[in-house]
């Protein structure tokens, strides 16, 4: 019962009793449990089970049938009695030949034929499957990356409602504390009732605030669960983020070379090309002979349990003299299709260049962000404790000192967003290179 008690006080344990969530566990969990990363591993197996079904072109075919026959068609009795090995000088018989009786016949067939040499076809075929594995597995490395985005973005608005909920409480607190002062100085006859109101109205805009950022941490910690694949109710205490690094970035020529070589969108559009070219060869195999070798076995009866066996062998040859065009036009297609994929690469590597481009530019500027705003928030909170010591000295009126309390406000959320930006932008830089 002890060992019952504790079970359950631990699964009811509070959030705040868990181990924090870092944002590398977040992006684990979301390379892990979201659909898209399930999605694509599940095309990377679908792929590889295509190239099975391809190699099946090297393998024999093998059929085997049952059928059961009846009639006193000439030739169907014929045949039947000759199979069934059951044929007698009275079958001769003109009358029986033009009139036979009824007669039953229980076939047993075993085929089997084998591809010799079908031009390349099955070959190109099973490169193109096997092209296909590479694409969904290059596909699955992309889900991974944008799923790490996904995260460091979800984890880093989580993290700003939370402290703009946090700023707003200090600012609440800051508010009643302002309201106490002016409702002091309004009973020393210092002031007027004019200014006790705009303080209660800053207060209740402080409280909306609040309010609004409470709601926005809800949708944004669903939003956090979603990307991991978690329930939307679950709770997790997020760690807060490390500081950021401030490594120089390293020139464009430099990034943009390791994109190249890493993003997993050019080695799809690389194997695209690589795949329209298997595309061609199969089409081009059409024209080429295909030798083919067949062997069967049949057993034929009258009755299910009284039967004779026979077989046979033979090889053949297949030749594609003319197909109403079809083969022609087939591979005019895959050839415009192999230069469209050539176009479409030039394409992704010119985005390429771009992306990592405008994430290094991003990154750049958010980091300078973030240093001005640490400055602000310094700037600002000595200017609001300035403001209101000349105010308490009547030597500055209630506006100043609304202003001097929002200008805090504001400062911490541009610190917040700046320092969250810088997280985001360079998970965004490390996606455009491909790491």
């Amino acid at each position: 019962m002890a060992a019952g008690l504790v079970g359950a006080l631990m699964a009811a344990a509070p959030a705040w009793a868990q181990a924090p969530l870092t944002l590398q566990d977040a992006i684990a969990r979301a390379q892990a449990g979201n659909p898209d990363a399930r999605i694509a591993a599940l095309a990377e197996q679908e792929a590889a089970h295509r190239v099975d079904q391809a190699r099946a072109g090297y393998l024999p075919r093998v059929d085997a049938s049952e059928a059961w026959q009846r009639g006193n068609q000439p030739v169907f009795v014929f045949g039947s009695l000759l199979a069934q090995r059951q044929f007698t000088a009275a079958d001769f018989a003109l009358d029986a030949l033009n009139h036979p009786d009824a007669v039953d016949n229980f076939r047993l067939a075993l085929g089997a034929e084998q591809s010799v040499w079908d031009g390349g076809a099955t070959r190109a075929r099973v490169r193109a499957a096997e092209l296909g594995v590479r694409l969904a597995a290059s596909g699955r490395v992309t889900a991974r990356q944008a799923l790490a985005v996904a995260a460091t973005q979800a984890y880093g608005q989580v993290l700003q409602a939370e402290a703009s909920m946090q700023a707003a409480r200090a600012a609440l607190e800051a508010a009643d504390a302002d309201l106490k002062r002016t409702g002091d100085r309004r009973d020393a006859g210092l002031v007027t009732d004019a200014d006790v109101l705009a303080v209660e109205v800053h207060r209740a805009a402080v409280e909306e605030g609040r309010l609004r950022a409470s709601l926005a941490a809800d949708l944004a910690r669903a939003d956090l669960n979603r990307v991991m694949g978690e329930s939307l109710d679950a709770a997790f205490v997020l760690a807060p983020l490390a500081s950021s690094s401030t490594g120089a970035i390293p020139e464009a020529a430099a990034l943009e070379d390791e994109a190249l070589r890493q993003r997993p969108e050019l080695q799809q559009a690389r194997l695209m090309v690589d795949l329209a070219g298997a595309q061609v060869a199969e089409a081009r195999a059409s024209y080429m002979p295909q030798v083919f070798a067949q062997a069967g076995w049949e057993a034929n009866g009258g009755t299910w349990g009284d039967r004779a066996g026979s077989w046979g062998v033979g090889a053949g040859v297949r030749i594609n003299l003319f197909r109403g065009f079809a083969d022609k036009a087939r591979i005019a297609e895959a050839a415009e299709a192999a230069k469209r994929r050539d176009v479409e690469r030039e394409r992704a590597e010119a985005g390429v260049r771009l992306d990592v481009r405008s994430a290094a530019a991003r990154l750049t500027s958010a980091r300078a962000r973030e240093a001005l705003a640490t400055t602000v928030v310094a700037q600002a909170t000595e200017r609001q404790r300035i403001v209101r010591d000349r105010y308490e000295q009547g030597l500055a009126d209630v506006t100043a000192l609304l202003r001097a309390a929002e200008s805090v406000v504001q400062a911490h959320e541009q610190q917040l967003r700046a320092r969250v930006d810088v997280t985001v932008e360079s998970a965004a830089l490390d996606r455009a290179l491909g790491r």
